[in-house]
């Protein structure tokens, strides 16, 4: 409201509000300061906490079949030690949501390092199941990964990550 009107505007409404009615106009002042703090939002999440987050929503997509939102998580610059781009994440989670009918994972994180609040490694455990239309109906994996992740803005993004099956070296 201050924006709106004025520091001169705003401090004449409140004193005319004062001599009107005596307390009114501190009461309203208390309010509009009070609507700009709630307006603000909740204090941004410490970073151990928004990567719990990145993997929830993450695993939330891949349940969702939601491929876009999965890929809006990978950094454009992404890269690991298959030879893979972020293009290439891309169309292997394409390949896999079209093969299959559901998508149900388990999450583990084993393992959370965070380096300055700006980069990070995760160990992550997932079991993935799924349904299609196969001969078994369904299928199911568990797989570790490691990611390393940078901040950008308020997200997390996904720079590089290796995995394999449970219990295998990872690539």
């Amino acid at each position: 409201m201050m924006d709106l009107l004025g520091q001169d505007q705003f401090e004449h409404k409140i004193n005319s509000c004062d001599s009107a009615r005596p307390g009114i106009g501190r009461r309203i002042a208390i309010l509009i300061v009070a609507a700009q703090l709630v307006a603000c939002g909740e204090p941004p999440a410490p970073p151990e906490e928004s990567l719990r987050q990145w993997v929830k929503q993450g695993q939330e997509a891949a349940k969702d079949k939601d491929r876009q939102a999965l890929v809006a998580m990978i950094s454009p610059a992404y890269a690991d030690g298959r030879g893979n781009s972020r293009d290439d994440i891309d169309k292997l989670l394409r390949v896999y949501f079209l093969r299959m009918n559901d998508v149900a994972l388990i999450t583990q994180i084993e393992e959370l390092n965070i380096v300055a609040d700006t980069a990070a490694e995760l160990v992550l455990t997932v079991g993935m199941a799924g349904t299609h239309d196969g001969t078994l109906g369904f299928s199911a994996d568990a797989y570790r990964f490691d990611m390393e992740l940078e901040a950008s803005g308020d997200d997390w993004l996904l720079l590089g990550a290796r995995w394999g099956e449970l219990g295998a070296e990872l690539q």
